[in-house]
């Protein structure tokens, strides 16, 4: 972690597959992996702010950016910043490393 960092309560690195939602609001995503998904879980009653977003930074291919998980069936969802996946050149369908840590709420 890094001295930004100094306040993470927890720290997890994985990959996952680029996806666009076409819903009511389109949006690219990755779904946390089931693991990573239910430490968040465990942590979501002490970080979680309302409609139970989760606050994180993460970083893919050297961008870092500050985003809320939110839950969506058995795992949390992953907004990319469109900013994010420009200059990354990250599309949908691809698989990326992400790092990420979990923030205190901002009270």
């Amino acid at each position: 972690m890094s001295a930004a960092d100094d306040d993470a309560l927890a720290e997890f690195a994985f990959e996952a597959e680029v996806f666009h939602w076409r819903g009511p609001s389109p949006y690219f995503f990755v779904a946390l992996p089931l693991e990573e998904a239910e430490e968040i879980r465990g942590l979501s009653r002490i970080v979680t702010y309302g409609w139970g977003m989760v606050p994180v930074t993460a970083e893919t291919r050297g961008f870092r950016f500050t985003t809320s998980l939110f839950r969506k069936d058995d795992t949390y969802y992953l907004p990319l910043k469109d900013a994010v996946r420009r200059e990354a050149d990250i599309t949908a369908g691809d698989r990326i490393a992400i790092t990420m840590t979990v923030q205190p709420p901002k009270r």
